[in-house]
C-alpha cells in the first residue's frame, strides 16, 4: 500500500539535501556538464522546477505538459539563469507540489502522466522522490546513488523492475540483489539471465545511470535496458 503522505515528507526532505548541495556551486558550475548527455546542471535544474509544476498539473486533473515541445522548451529556456535564480524557482516549484499534495483529495483516483502513462495518484509523491534523488546524482557534485536513502533505493529498483516486466525489447531475467532478495523483471518466460550486485549498481543499471560493468550475469550478456 503506498503511503503518499510518508512519500511527502521523503520528497521534502530530498530537495532540502539537493538545494544545500547545489547551493555551494556558483555560476560557472551551473553551466558545466551534467551526467546527463546535452545537459549542463542548468538543464537539470531547470527540468526539476517544470516537473514540479508539471506533476502539480497532474494532481489536478490537468494536462502534464502542455507538448513535448512545450516541456523541451521551457527546459531550454530556464537552463541558462544564474544560480540564485533557479534555486529560488526550484524552492518555489517544489512548495507549489507540497501544497498541491497536501490538498484533501482522493488518493486512488488514476492520474495521467507524459505519453498516455497512467498510475495512481498516490503513487504521484514516490515519482516525484524519484525524480529528486536521481538528478540530485546527475549534477555530478557529490552525490553518487550510493549516497541515497535505502529505502528509496530498494522501492526504486522495485519500480524500474515492474516497468520492464512483460517488456518485449527485455529478455526475461532475474535481479539479485547482495543481499539474496531475487526480483523477476524482462519478457514472459522463465529466466535464463541472473543479474547480481550491490543495490546502488543494479539501480544504476536500471535507472539508466551506470552501464552495469560492475554487475555479475548469470546464464548470457548483460542486456541493454530501453530509455526511460
Amino acid at each position: 500500500m503506498i503511503d503518499h503522505a510518508h512519500d511527502l515528507v521523503s520528497v521534502r526532505g530530498a530537495t532540502e539535501r539537493l538545494l544545500t548541495a547545489a547551493a555551494a556551486m556558483d555560476n560557472a558550475a551551473v553551466t558545466k556538464s551534467s551526467r546527463l548527455p546535452g545537459w549542463s546542471r542548468g538543464h537539470v535544474l531547470a527540468h526539476l522546477s517544470r516537473n514540479a509544476d508539471a506533476l502539480v498539473n497532474v494532481l489536478r486533473g490537468q494536462p502534464m505538459y502542455a507538448s513535448a515541445e512545450a516541456r523541451d522548451a521551457d527546459i531550454e529556456r530556464d537552463a541558462p539563469r544564474p544560480l540564485d535564480v533557479q534555486l529560488a524557482d526550484l524552492r518555489a516549484s517544489a512548495a507549489r507540489f507540497d501544497e498541491a499534495g497536501a490538498a484533501p483529495a482522493d488518493w486512488s483516483r488514476t492520474v495521467e502522466l507524459r505519453n498516455g502513462v497512467t498510475d495512481a495518484a498516490a503513487r504521484v509523491p514516490f515519482r516525484r522522490w524519484a525524480e529528486v534523488e536521481l538528478h540530485h546524482v546527475d549534477l555530478g557534485i557529490g552525490y553518487e546513488l550510493e549516497d541515497l536513502p535505502e529505502e528509496f533505493t530498494q522501492r526504486e529498483i522495485d519500480f524500474l523492475t515492474d516497468r520492464f516486466r512483460g517488456h518485449p525489447d527485455v529478455p526475461a531475467l532475474v535481479v539479485e540483489e547482495d543481499d539474496g532478495r531475487r526480483i523477476p523483471t524482462g519478457g514472459n518466460g522463465d529466466p535464463a539471465l541472473v543479474v547480481t550486485g550491490r543495490q546502488a549498481d543494479l539501480l544504476g543499471w536500471l535507472a539508466g545511470r551506470r552501464d552495469g560493468s560492475a554487475l555479475t550475469v548469470h546464464g548470457g550478456t548483460l542486456p541493454s535496458l530501453p530509455p526511460l
